[in-house]
């Protein structure tokens, strides 16, 4: 589905995420970060994915695991939507999902390995959808959000965390 999602189809707060995104088939840009951001964090050293930039802030490692984290959730909202579940879908604590997870305990292959693994099943799901699919709305977070706006928002929180990548663990 090529076209933008309407501000309507979406919470204010997700446009710092849409806003993001280029033109162009959202299916086709996830595709394109796949391989690119694969590549990125492919040619980081393993001893470089456990810096963080200042306390309290995450290591690379688990920016990488949120990215992943954070599209298992999204891709879950979208399927329930797609498929015109429109059960009211409560949010999530990104700070509560790390500290239940053990990203740190991980090599830096395995979680791109997971990460390619989460994107190459978003994919899989959004290349199943109908045009008709693509304009459903679902119930996340107490609102209206349609399938296509949450494409948008996947591709753009990784846009998001990559400028972070970019300017606070890779720039140094």
């Amino acid at each position: 589905m090529a076209n933008r999602p309407s501000i309507e189809e979406y919470f204010p707060y997700h446009e710092q995420y849409i806003g993001l995104v280029g033109e162009g088939d959202v299916t086709a840009l996830l595709a394109e970060q796949l391989a690119s951001t694969t590549e990125l964090l492919s040619d980081i050293p393993e001893a470089q994915a456990d810096y963080r930039y200042a306390e309290g802030k995450w290591t690379l490692k688990e920016v990488i695991g949120h990215i992943s984290d954070n599209e298992r959730v999204m891709a879950y909202r979208l399927l329930r939507a797609a498929r015109g579940d429109r059960t009211p879908l409560a949010g999530y604590d990104q700070d509560e999902f790390m500290r239940g997870a053990s990203f740190q305990s991980w090599s830096l292959a395995q979680i791109i390995e997971d990460y390619i693994s989460v994107r190459k099943s978003t994919l899989a799901l959004l290349r199943g959808l109908t045009d008709e699919a693509w304009l459903r709305i679902g119930v996340s977070n107490g609102g209206d959000v349609s399938v296509r706006a949450i494409a948008y928002i996947i591709a753009g929180h990784e846009l998001h965390h990559l400028k972070i990548i970019h300017e606070k663990y890779l720039a140094k």
